[in-house]
C-alpha cells in the first residue's frame, strides 16, 4: 500500500510542508479567522509532525493565545499555532494548503456565534454558466501559482 504524500504550501512556493498525520478538520467562524483568511470562515486541519521543507512561514500573533502562520511573499495564510504548545503538539494548517485538499474534509464547525448570516445561503446561489466570453477568458489565464507537488527547483523561469 502506497502512503499518500500529506504536502503542501503556499500559492508562490516559497513555504513548502509535510505533516506525518492529520486529526480533526473544522470549520471555524471567528472573526479573527475570518479576518486572517480574508473569507467568511477558515477551513483548518489539526495536523501532527509539520515539518517545513521549504522556507518557513513568517508570523503574526492574532491574540495572546494564537499566532498565525503565513508566507510573507504571496500573503497565503498556513497555520493556526497555540502559543503554549510543546513542540510536539499539533499545528492547524490551511486544509486548502494541502497538495490534496480532499484528504482532510471538515468534520466540525467551531465558533458558529461568529457565523455570517449569509454563509449557510451559499449552496442556494445561482451558478454562472460558463459562455463563450467567460471561456476565452479563462483559456487565456496563464497561472504562476506553485504546482500541487514538490518541486526541486522553484520558482521556475516563467514569471512576467
Amino acid at each position: 500500500m502506497t502512503e499518500v504524500p500529506l504536502t503542501g504550501g503556499c500559492q508562490c512556493g516559497a513555504v513548502r510542508f509535510r505533516v506525518q498525520r492529520f486529526g480533526r478538520g473544522s470549520i471555524c467562524h471567528c472573526r479573527m479567522c475570518q479576518k486572517a483568511f480574508g473569507n467568511f470562515y477558515a477551513p483548518l486541519v489539526s495536523s501532527f509532525g509539520v515539518t517545513w521543507t521549504r522556507g518557513a512561514p513568517s508570523y503574526f500573533q492574532s491574540s495572546n493565545k494564537v499566532r498565525r502562520g503565513f508566507c510573507a511573499a504571496c500573503g497565503t495564510p498556513l497555520t493556526y499555532e497555540l502559543l503554549d504548545r510543546r513542540a510536539d503538539d499539533e499545528i492547524e494548517v490551511a486544509i486548502a494548503a494541502f497538495d490534496d485538499p480532499t484528504l482532510a474534509a471538515p468534520a466540525i464547525q467551531v465558533n458558529p456565534g461568529g457565523k455570517q448570516p449569509f454563509v449557510d445561503a451559499i449552496p442556494s446561489l445561482p451558478t454562472r454558466t460558463e459562455d463563450a466570453e467567460q471561456a476565452a477568458f479563462n483559456a487565456s489565464v496563464v497561472s504562476y501559482q506553485h504546482p500541487d507537488h514538490d518541486m526541486t527547483v522553484w520558482p521556475l523561469a516563467r514569471q512576467p
